[in-house]
């Protein structure tokens, strides 16, 4: 009988934050986050318009038509992040995000991160980057550990 082979787990929750990221309703760019705990999925969370909102394929999103950068001018969006949706999920059925893992397809930007650190997250693992400095700045001055994983790998597994 051949040894089965198991996925490691930064490799299992990283499959899982891209396959929730196919959830996503937005145009320009499809996130997904997964909160670990211990080992345990507490919530997930992708970025698209907010529940009972017209979603940006039928609307068009306003960023793109501006031409403005990736990164660049939020509050235009009508659109949450993956990371803003999954910490609102948890809390929403009571969960703490505190010591805890956040698995995300893309680092998050500036704004996230603030909601990271204040949540209590101890670590951030990505595997593709995003264009905010800042974000990566506090993060690091909040001491909460930020890893990358091997892109190649997780898509080579399949994902």
């Amino acid at each position: 009988m051949p040894k089965q082979t198991r996925p490691q787990w930064d490799e299992y929750f990283m499959k899982v934050a891209r396959l929730v990221s196919e959830r996503s309703t937005c145009l320009r760019r499809k996130v997904g986050a997964v909160l670990v705990k211990d080992k345990q999925i507490l919530a997930t969370g992708y970025n698209g318009a907010p529940s009972g909102i017209t979603h940006c394929e039928v609307t068009g999103c306003l960023r793109k038509e501006l031409g403005i950068p990736s990164g660049e001018r939020h509050e235009i969006c009508r659109g949450l992040h993956a990371e803003q949706n999954v910490l609102l999920q948890a809390a929403r059925h009571g969960v703490s995000a505190r010591e805890s893992t956040l698995y995300i397809t893309n680092v998050p930007c500036s704004i996230c991160a603030k909601m990271i650190i204040n949540t209590g997250i101890k670590e951030v693992v990505f595997c593709n980057e995003y264009p905010d400095k800042m974000a990566q700045e506090f993060l690091g001055e909040a001491k909460i550990k930020l890893r990358k994983v091997n892109r190649q790998q997780i898509l080579r597994s399949g994902v």
